[in-house]
């Protein structure tokens, strides 16, 4: 492969204004919702024009053999260079992709958006098809990439790490706000992919480097970690997906990084994580997880999902194009042995969720499971999390954040409603429930009074004592700062 070949393909899918928007745009609502879905039949009827965007579309997207001449069009002077390159399969009269390469947006920090392309392995199962999942497949843009993309904060820093980076999404991300990115992996052909991509998109300062988690960076330290770990939580017996099982059984491959990652980081740093981790009988998740924490670390860790084992079982054999349907006998196997290991181990679910990290803290730790809606990029409010106030005293002066709605629920006519509950709209859209005295307060807090005067005036007003009051919700004032409903 020539080491301008990144650069001239580059210019063809500009040429060919091969963009995310171009072809949403192309496809429409319901097609692109559909491809999402891996059916393709939909964006095919939107692509018979034969120009180079549909084209390019059939080509990668939608995994269809299209006319050498078109694709001659489509990639002018590349697609014999393609082929010997492994991304295209070529014939006298055909030419099929063997790659992905998917138009990819990102918004950067300052509001610029940037328009790129990623290069992976083919999405496998394409409309229904059966398919295998060679062991050193490369993932393209999935759900969990989507996911850390969103969750990882954007503020501007000198080193960054992508750990374990795949193809090199994050990198693609990191690189707009980091002067400098390093990318590793284990995985040859994941090596290769981040290192074309770093060149098709011109992405500079992104080094990639071989090695197991943290050993390319030995003595290194960063501002920012982010990392998508293969966090398969499996017996590690079978065939090895290295996209998403480390080969280590149970969740110790996410425990040792969390573990390790303080070592790596800056005074100040973050390690964001998405993670799985099990469900233990007898041990809460979140005692297990708090187990992991170095002294001094703030870390917030938020429980999304929990699956039983049955369903976690079955979710992966299915990504490993595992069914029943062509492999009963092996998926019986593999199922029932994956089953009897959860057992023996006494895991009885397992969590998915986020494990953020930050060093040279004052030791904060909140784990909150949290499966509900929140806002995405869900970034700001970690970012929130971590600049808020902790603690609240009489003369701080506190305001009611902009985004804060209270709910009451009562009788008509009563005195005082049987609930309230205070809810925020945006970040992680918590909600809490209040009583009348701490609602009150709240409500009054302007920027103006100090908290010692509200309390005052709320005292007198519901004939209580006021100290006896500030006592009761001083500590509730400061937990909803440190959750910010209040500035």
């Amino acid at each position: 492969m020539s080491d301008d070949l990144p650069h001239r393909l580059r210019d063809a899918l500009e040429t060919a204004d091969f963009t995310h928007d171009a072809v949403t745009s192309l496809l429409g609502v319901d097609a692109h919702r559909a491809l999402e879905r891996n059916q393709t039949v939909p964006a095919r009827r939107r692509t018979t024009g034969g120009s180079p965007l549909e084209t390019l579309t059939r080509l990668f997207l939608l995994q269809l053999a299209v006319p050498r001449e078109q694709a001659e069009r489509a990639l002018p002077g590349l697609v014999d260079e393609l082929g010997v390159a492994g991304l295209l399969a070529t014939s006298v009269g055909e030419v099929a992709a063997r790659t992905d390469c998917r138009p990819y947006a990102v918004t950067d920090p300052d509001g610029t958006r940037t328009d790129g392309w990623l290069v992976s392995d083919l999405t496998p199962g394409m409309d229904g098809r059966p398919h295998h999942v060679g062991t050193d497949h490369v993932l393209g843009v999935s759900s969990a990439s989507t996911s850390l993309a969103q969750l990882t904060l954007r503020h501007d820093v000198t080193d960054a790490l992508d750990l374990g980076t795949g193809c090199g999404v994050q990198a693609f991300h990191l690189a707009g706000h980091a002067d400098r990115v390093v990318a590793t992996d284990v995985n040859p052909r994941a090596l290769w992919a981040a290192r074309f991509n770093a060149d098709l998109n011109d992405l500079r300062g992104v080094e990639v480097r071989d090695g197991s988690f943290f050993e390319p960076v030995r003595g290194e330290r960063f501002d920012l970690i982010t990392t998508n770990p293969p966090f398969v939580i499996s017996p590690a017996t079978g065939e090895r997906l290295v996209y998403r099982d480390s080969g280590i059984p149970g969740d110790r491959v996410v425990e040792d990084i969390v573990r390790r990652a303080p070592d790596h980081l800056r005074p100040g740093g973050w390690c964001q994580v998405l993670a799985n981790w099990a469900h233990l009988d007898g041990v809460g998740w979140d005692e297990r997880i708090a187990g992991w924490l170095a002294p001094g670390t703030d870390a917030l860790v938020v429980q999304r999902e929990v699956l039983d084992p049955a369903a976690y079982v079955e979710l992966w054999l299915a990504d490993a194009g595992v069914s029943g349907a062509t492999d009963g006998a092996e998926r019986d196997r593999r199922y029932d042995t994956w089953l009897s290991w959860f057992d023996e181990q006494g895991i009885t679910g397992v969590g998915f969720g986020w494990i953020n990290l930050r060093t040279d803290g004052s030791g904060r730790r909140e784990l909150l499971d949290w499966p509900w809606d929140v806002e995405q990029p869900v970034a700001p409010a970690i970012a929130a999390w971590g600049a808020a106030r902790v603690g609240v005293g009489p003369d701080d002066t506190l305001r009611l954040a902009a985004d804060v709605q209270q709910e009451t629920v009562g009788l008509p006519g009563a005195e005082d409603p049987e609930s309230v509950v205070l809810r925020r709209r945006t970040g992680l859209r918590r909600a809490r429930r209040v009583d009348t005295a701490t609602a009150a307060v709240v409500g009054a807090c302007d920027g103006d009074l100090r908290v010692g005067q509200i309390l005052d005036a709320v005292a007198r007003i519901l004939g209580e004592d006021a100290d006896t009051l500030a006592a009761r919700l001083l500590p509730e004032l400061g937990e909803l700062a440190a959750e910010g409903y209040l500035l």
